[in-house]
């Protein structure tokens, strides 16, 4: 089976929203978390929270499973993996054109 990862875009997008944003930070922090204790968390309808978490399982960000009767919700580690990737293949630029700029700085005041 092949391992399907979701497009950078997908992921932001997803996370672009406070309450999503939000949600994810409360499940890593507290860990696993059924579905009353997320809702209880904001002030939603039952059915917003429950779209809010359904874009955030179909972006890959959190997974869903069964325990009797309650869904209970985490956060993937490998979408975290894949937005902290992201954000350091990004490191090096950023280095180096702040390098580039503190060495032309330096030449303009010789």
């Amino acid at each position: 089976m092949e391992l399907i990862i979701p497009a950078p875009t997908d992921t932001f997008a997803a996370l672009g929203d406070p309450t999503r944003f939000a949600i994810v930070e409360s499940l890593l922090e507290t860990g696993e978390q059924p579905a009353g204790a997320i809702h209880d968390s904001f002030d939603l309808s039952a059915t917003a929270v429950s779209r809010h978490l359904k874009v955030l399982r179909e972006a890959d960000i959190i997974s869903r499973r069964k325990h009797g009767k309650q869904r209970l919700y985490t956060v993937k580690p490998d979408a975290i993996q894949a937005i902290n990737d992201w954000a350091i293949s990004y490191q090096t630029f950023w280095s180096g054109s702040l390098d580039r700029l503190a060495a032309s700085l330096g030449k303009d005041s010789t």
